[in-house]
């Protein structure tokens, strides 16, 4: 039997990024995601709402997030989903499901209705020079 487990959100940070490394010193960024949906109901009226997504990812890309990222800041992330579960404190058996971010892409300028962006001077991401200037 086939399985598929992909997963394609565009949306905004609701939180700064929180980074923290596993025991093997591995990154690991924990951020969420909302992502909006607006539709015309059948009464004509304009409707709206969103969904608020927990993702997490590992490794370099954790630490790019982390660097280049804040609350408010729009993201496209490819990922897969995972159901974690547990047992709370009280005793009460507790479960989410998360967006394991495998790639991601920054979206727009870095300002989100959040705040201001952060510096992006040692951005890793250069702009190409002006066609004056290529030497060829």
């Amino acid at each position: 039997m086939a399985n598929f487990n992909k997963v394609l959100l565009l949306g905004n940070l609701t939180r700064d990024p929180e980074l923290r490394y596993l025991p093997s010193q591995t990154a690991v960024v924990e951020f969420g995601l909302a992502v909006n949906r607006k539709w015309k109901g059948q009464d004509g009226q304009q409707k709206e709402e969103t969904c608020f997504v927990d993702c997490n990812v590992f490794g370099k890309q954790a630490e790019t997030i982390n660097k280049y990222c804040q609350k408010g800041r729009q993201l496209f992330v490819e990922g897969r989903l995972k159901f974690d579960s547990w047992t709370a404190q009280d005793g009460s058996k507790r479960s989410k499901l998360r967006v394991t971010v495998e790639s991601f892409q920054f979206i727009g300028s870095g300002q989100g209705q959040g705040g201001q962006a952060r510096p992006q001077a040692d951005s890793p991401f250069e702009q190409a020079p002006p066609a004056d200037d290529i030497p060829f």
